[in-house]
């Protein structure tokens, strides 16, 4: 069974968040504005968890390929 490109489109786009956050908050870390540091590591750490999980419904949806 092949993966869904929507599982493999949602991935990429959660971790494209995730890259584009933490430049964000490295940036502003720079110019201490920690209040926006706390706001982007918060959006950080809520998306890991949403990646995860769709990581696990795709390997589930995947199986061996047998031909």
């Amino acid at each position: 069974m092949k993966r869904s490109y929507v599982g493999v489109i949602g991935m990429c786009a959660i971790l494209l968040l995730n890259i584009i956050f933490t430049q964000l908050l490295v940036h502003q870390f720079f110019y201490q504005n920690y209040d926006a540091v706390l706001i982007y590591t918060g959006i950080n750490i809520i998306l890991f968890p949403i990646a995860i999980l769709i990581y696990k419904k795709e390997s589930r949806k995947g199986g061996r390929i047998s031909g």
